[in-house]
């Protein structure tokens, strides 16, 4: 038994029209919020063994506040997870090695939105808001049977549930 958080990057500046998509920083709200989701996450005793994050700055920058609260110093960046298709997560969390059995996966909209809708028949999201986390478990050995292991929702959280937004 395995467990993933999905998790979309905090909010980002749009204060300067001229950076470029993937160079956005994160806003004043968007690390406040990444810090205490952070905290809450790791509040809940639910333990993380890899971050995995889109290489995006907001996307990164995001995990990197997940990886200090949990006192982890590597953060794997993968290039599929910037503006993912659906099929980018499934094969990213297919290739993980398996000694990792928590996994936290930072990435964009509308992907990450498309992709946790595919995972359960018990839940649906209209949309996974800035650093909101998706958590399934998932009943396997072998990251490679992703595809075909069943999966669990777990919990859904991000800022305006707990009123910080």
């Amino acid at each position: 038994m395995r467990t993933i958080f999905f998790i979309r990057h905090a909010k980002s500046s749009w204060d300067d029209p001229a950076i470029a998509d993937f160079d956005r920083p994160l806003n004043d709200r968007g690390k406040r919020d990444a810090i205490y989701m952070a905290r809450h996450l790791f509040d809940q005793k639910l333990s993380i063994d890899v971050f995995i994050s889109s290489p995006a700055i907001r996307a990164r920058k995001t995990a990197l506040y997940f990886a200090k609260q949990y006192a982890v110093d590597k953060l794997v960046e993968k290039q599929e997870l910037y503006l993912p298709s659906v099929q980018a997560f499934s094969q990213v969390i297919m290739q993980i090695d398996n000694q990792y059995h928590n996994l936290a996966i930072f990435s964009h909209n509308p992907g990450i939105t498309e992709f946790v809708n595919r995972l359960t028949d018990t839940i649906r999201v209209d949309n996974v808001p800035t650093c909101g986390i998706f958590a399934v478990r998932v009943f396997l050995d072998n990251w490679a049977d992703f595809g075909t292991a069943t999966k669990q929702f777990l919990f859904f959280d991000y800022p305006s549930k707990f009123k910080i937004a």
